[in-house]
């Protein structure tokens, strides 16, 4: 693939990751072209449906989950308080928009692309060790693992409309409740 070809693949999935963060998995193709400076046809060409398009803006964001994760752990003291960001910065109004139009898609979306079950165990296995680390630290429960943070996200990015509505109304609440309960410090029965 020619660098200019590279360069607008990498701007049309940069710009839908952004419109669809902004106005969902239904915005029109025209602003994603618009946004990543592109035609329409050129969209079309790269991607023929929305499906297609909506399957690279996951790895993308599986990609940029990684990344987040390496940031914040840079910025961060402890391995829980790196957590909690994390989980903070994943349920963005944004992020969440987009993870919850992500989730609409199969399975087979994703793990046909190549790279993509690479990345998304490069990310659960950082994931892994900041818990790990947590628990040596004193900080996390021992009795939580990687899936219980991987469902809570789930349930609070993926699937927010499934949410009862109080939860709905404040979810960055009940979600800094849920992590509470995660902690060394908050376990009070055994799970």
């Amino acid at each position: 693939m020619r660098a200019d070809a590279r360069r607008n693949l990498a701007r049309i999935v940069e710009a839908a990751a952004e419109v669809m963060a902004e106005r969902g998995p239904g915005a029109p193709m025209e602003a994603i072209a618009r946004r990543a400076g592109v035609g329409v046809g050129t969209l079309y060409r790269r991607f023929p449906d929305r499906h297609a398009l909506l399957a690279a803006v996951g790895d993308h964001y599986v990609h940029a989950m990684t990344a987040a994760l390496d940031r914040i752990a840079g910025e961060t003291a402890t391995a829980w308080d790196t957590i909690a960001a994390f989980v903070a910065w994943a349920a963005e109004p944004g992020r969440a928009t987009l993870a919850s139009a992500l989730a609409e898609l199969p399975e087979e979306a994703y793990t046909e692309r190549p790279g993509f079950a690479g990345a998304r165990a490069a990310w659960a296995e950082r994931l892994g060790a900041l818990v790990g680390r947590a628990q040596k630290e004193g900080a996390m429960r021992p009795d939580v693992g990687v899936a219980d943070l991987v469902h809570l996200l789930n349930v609070f990015t993926c699937h927010p409309d499934r949410l009862p509505a109080p939860v709905a109304a404040d979810p960055r609440r009940y979600l800094r409740l849920m992590l509470d309960g995660m902690k060394a410090t908050g376990a009070t029965m055994p799970l």
